[in-house]
């Protein structure tokens, strides 16, 4: 059976991620970019990341940010991947000896097998939605489309996602992972327990019958 993996981004209380751990999510965003509602300093990163059980990963997400500003974080938050939010070169997510997934705003003439020989070392490319002001977290679907099936990296598809069109994600797309913020959410940057588990649910079961 082909699993699903699920990200879910944007916490900030470590409740929240615990809770979502221990419901089987299999990694937790963490947004390290100011002008976000769901932007956690340095401090209550490392309190979430403290709650964690063992076999969750923590994900960094930033967004153009420096590289000291992307160094104080790893240096003092245990981080597994780093997820570049921003028009970042591979040349700088390559800078920090750590695995990097690089997120691309989808629009319609986006050159995903261009961008996959450009950064060809990355963990995956994470798909979501364009918004011109907002990067990322904007509940907005894109067109599945767009999305080549025979990308040579893995794909973790974003934008839009809830538990009602995951089952439906999983089997356009195939994704390798899906990622949700704000479709788990009762408001910007507050998870809601009830919807993550239901998002959750929903993963299992497709996967069960694809």
């Amino acid at each position: 059976m082909k699993r699903t993996r699920v990200k879910i981004c944007g916490f900030t209380t470590a409740e929240q991620a615990a809770h979502a751990a221990y419901a089987g999510v299999d990694a937790i965003g963490l947004v390290f970019y100011p002008p976000s509602p769901r932007h956690v300093s340095i401090k209550l990163a490392q309190e979430i990341v403290a709650a964690l059980p063992a076999f969750t990963s923590v994900v960094a997400l930033f967004v153009d940010a420096t590289e000291q500003q992307v160094r104080e974080v790893t240096e003092q938050v245990s981080i597994d991947l780093l997820q570049f939010h921003g028009n970042e070169s591979p040349e700088a997510c390559r800078l920090y000896n750590l695995p990097y997934m690089k997120a691309i705003r989808m629009q319609a003439d986006t050159d995903i097998k261009a961008l996959s020989c450009e950064y060809h070392d990355a963990s995956a490319l994470l798909l979501d939605a364009y918004h011109p002001q907002t990067k990322g977290g904007t509940g907005e679907k894109f067109d599945w489309d767009l999305i080549p099936k025979d990308c040579t990296l893995p794909i973790v598809l974003a934008g839009g996602l809830d538990k009602n069109n995951a089952a439906d994600a999983i089997h356009s797309v195939q994704p390798f992972a899906l990622d949700v913020s704000s479709g788990v959410e009762s408001s910007k940057g507050i998870k809601n327990n009830n919807k993550v588990s239901e998002f959750l649910t929903e993963v299992f079961q497709s996967d069960r019958h694809n």
